[in-house]
């Protein structure tokens, strides 16, 4: 477990990588208590390190991509968060359904972008600086851009929701490729990915 954020009221750890490769992250909010982006292969340890850092109250999946250990983590007592339109693919039981309009707290919501998958969906906090957990949604290429994928649910969707992302304010970004010591999260995310989202819709 590496902290990768501490702000005066949240910060963000990097919990290691879910089966199958996404990035896991454990964000810490002070009215949620701590949210888990994406499920890490299960271990007590593990658990018993991050709930030192947090009260763990809530998985949040992004995608199906990063779900396989998520009936564990369910039984370990959080509740699992996804998009409706992801929750039937999850093979995990959804206690909170979310789209457009749900919030976890007043500061903490979610984008929903379909395109990488059926129902991908991001994570965001509004609370200046500003961070969103963008899972599959875009991928760091250096700072988050996005890229085509060949087994895309759908790209026109995914350019769609890229264009929604240009409005956003936030300073710092995460997704499901992030590499440690390589990948760009911020500050200063908002400009890098806007600037990388003109040069991939000009092509």
């Amino acid at each position: 477990m590496v902290e990768l954020l501490n702000l005066p009221n949240r910060r963000v750890f990097l919990a290691g990588a879910a089966d199958g490769g996404p990035a896991c992250f454990l964000l810490v909010d002070p009215v949620a208590g701590g949210i888990l982006v994406n499920a890490p292969p299960y271990d007590p340890a593990l658990r018993d390190a991050l709930a030192s850092v947090a009260e763990l109250r809530f998985l949040f999946l992004p995608s199906a991509r990063g779900a396989a250990a998520a009936a564990q983590w369910r039984g370990a007592g959080l509740q699992v968060v996804a998009s409706v339109e992801e929750a039937p693919l999850l093979g995990v039981q959804v206690d909170q359904r979310v789209d457009r309009k749900t919030r976890l707290t007043r500061d903490v919501d979610f984008l929903p972008m379909s395109g990488r998958t059926p129902g991908a969906c991001a994570l965001r906090v509004k609370t200046r600086p500003g961070i969103v957990f963008f899972g599959p949604i875009l991928d760091h290429r250096d700072w988050p851009a996005l890229v085509a994928h060949a087994d895309d649910y759908s790209y026109e969707n995914r350019v769609i929701g890229a264009l929604a992302v240009q409005d956003l304010r936030f300073e710092f970004a995460f997704c499901d490729n992030y590499e440690h010591g390589r990948s760009r999260f911020g500050p200063g995310a908002a400009a890098a990915t806007r600037a990388n989202l003109a040069t991939e819709l000009r092509t």
